[in-house]
């Protein structure tokens, strides 16, 4: 059961990469929209806080999908040094103090959206959208993001 719930785990976390390089992909097409729509002399108002939007969600949905490649910054030179149970301890410490960071994270992120949700806040550009539809995206990134912490961790603990 647990080898299936790591393989089911670990295709969301690739899921969730994927999500953050469509996001990439739309930042591109929005600048580029952008761009084009100066030349040809019209405006399209609201791509620059689309662009922006998508810069958190990609940055957000990519942090578990690197976290688990091992792309994020570590002390694997601190690593290197120990071995053995102050190794495996000094690990699990390391990644209980990051789960604990993650879920304080992610849960503020979700009550954010519930706010803005609640109180139905627009952004203050030019396109008023609804600033809940891309806090959602934030929200579960971060939730995704403290799972795949927390994954990690109790994988060190079963070594």
């Amino acid at each position: 059961m647990l080898k299936s719930l790591d393989r089911n785990l670990n295709k969301l976390y690739r899921f969730s990469g994927y999500i953050a390089a469509i996001f990439l992909i739309l930042i591109a097409v929005f600048i580029l929209i952008g761009i084009s729509s100066r030349i040809f002399g019209f405006y399209i108002r609201g791509l620059a806080e689309y662009s922006g939007y998508c810069m958190a969600s990609a940055s957000f949905f990519a942090l578990a999908y690197t976290f688990v490649e091992g792309g994020h910054i570590r002390i694997t030179l601190f690593f290197e040094k120990l071995s053995g149970f102050k190794k495996k301890i000094v690990e699990i410490w390391c990644l209980g103090v990051a789960s604990f960071f993650s879920s304080y994270l992610a849960f503020y992120f979700i009550k954010m959206l519930i706010v803005s949700y609640k109180f139905q806040e627009r952004s203050e550009g030019a396109d008023e959208i609804l600033i809940w539809i891309p806090q959602s995206s934030v929200a579960l990134g971060s939730s995704i993001f403290f799972i795949s912490v927390f994954h990690q961790l109790i994988k060190a603990i079963n070594k």
